[in-house]
């Protein structure tokens, strides 16, 4: 009679079960059905990547139930032709390029990114403590003469200060890193600019003289509007859209809530040191949309109406007021 080691039977049941279960494992994922992917289309220095490297590098899509891939896009410009024809499912742009797109019949719905927004930045040393003494100063202002929150700062010196800044100040427009440029070599008394670049002015000592959400409040609107959002298609595979929505909100909370999960994003925020790492980082968390929908629709329905009349059709386009349906549905928002 043969003689078997001591538990060798048990061995091999072991083996035979782990054998099996592989078995069963790769049969199985050899006949479930793809993840749907969500293709998101972002700039080189965009913070939509931000975002999106803390839902590949953590699985938070494969736990949505989707595959995310990123389309890399060279400019803003490229961004929203690569949305319009469909090369993309979703690129992050401004509140004011959506509802135009809505009021043109574009079946486009618009799901908050960030309420940060930026605002007036001058040197420490600045004798400039008001917006009332930006009269006579040299202005530079990122986006051009149409820019949301240069419209804004306009008004706002109008209704305060009697001041109009176009007339009453010197702007200079230009793009934003040139004006951050201009503005540390002490070229220009003041700057105009989106908020990452205020982010690092603020790292190296310049203060903000004003920011866009003292502005709008100024102006009657009190809530901190997400004027930045993701497009979407309306039309868009509802399962997908519903798990890039899921991903995004869970990237938001962890980036909010756990100082280590920026270790992978550093490296896309060209911080060259860990002030600026920091300011950046601050602002962007500071600017995670979290009111209800329902609020958030009501303040942006008062501030595009406000857009509207100051900014004319050059600004708003066709839309005289905040399409219907512009957001996305309650399930999706969060």
């Amino acid at each position: 009679m043969p003689h078997f080691p001591k538990n060798t039977s048990l061995a091999l049941t072991r083996r035979a079960i782990l054998v099996g279960s592989a078995a069963v494992l790769a049969s199985s994922r050899a006949m479930a059905a793809p993840l749907p992917v969500f293709k998101l289309g972002t700039l080189p220095l965009g913070t939509a990547s931000w975002e999106a490297e803390a839902i590949s590098r953590n699985g938070l899509d494969a736990a949505a139930g989707i595959k995310l891939e990123v389309v890399k896009l060279a400019s803003n410009e490229a961004a929203r032709i690569a949305f319009v024809s469909g090369s993309v499912d979703s690129i992050v742009s401004d509140l004011i390029f959506a509802a135009r797109l809505r009021a043109e019949g574009k079946k486009v719905r618009f799901l908050p990114f960030s309420s940060s927004e930026g605002g007036v930045m001058v040197a420490a040393a600045s004798p400039v403590t008001t917006i009332a003494e930006l009269a006579g100063k040299s202005i530079g202002v990122a986006g051009g003469p149409l820019d949301k929150s240069w419209i804004l700062l306009r008004a706002v010196a109008l209704q305060q200060a009697k001041l109009d800044l176009q007339k009453d100040a010197n702007p200079v427009f230009g793009a934003p890193p040139l004006l951050s440029s201009k503005l540390e070599r002490g070229e220009i008394d003041a700057a105009l600019l989106f908020w990452n670049f205020c982010a690092r002015l603020e790292a190296k000592g310049f203060r903000q003289l004003t920011s866009a959400q003292a502005i709008t409040a100024a102006l009657g609107i009190p809530g901190n509007v997400a004027l930045l959002g993701y497009l979407v298609h309306e039309d868009a595979d509802p399962a997908a859209l519903a798990g890039f929505a899921k991903a995004s909100r869970a990237a938001k909370n962890l980036l909010a809530s756990h100082p280590d999960a920026w270790t992978d994003i550093r490296p896309l925020m060209e911080a060259p040191d860990q002030s600026t790492f920091e300011s950046l980082k601050r602002a962007f968390i500071s600017g995670i949309p979290n009111r209800p929908r329902a609020a958030e629709i009501a303040d942006a329905t008062s501030l595009f109406a406000l857009l509207a009349k100051l900014g004319g059709e050059s600004l708003t386009g066709a839309a005289k007021s905040l399409p219907e349906g512009l957001y996305v549905d309650q399930a999706l928002y969060g």
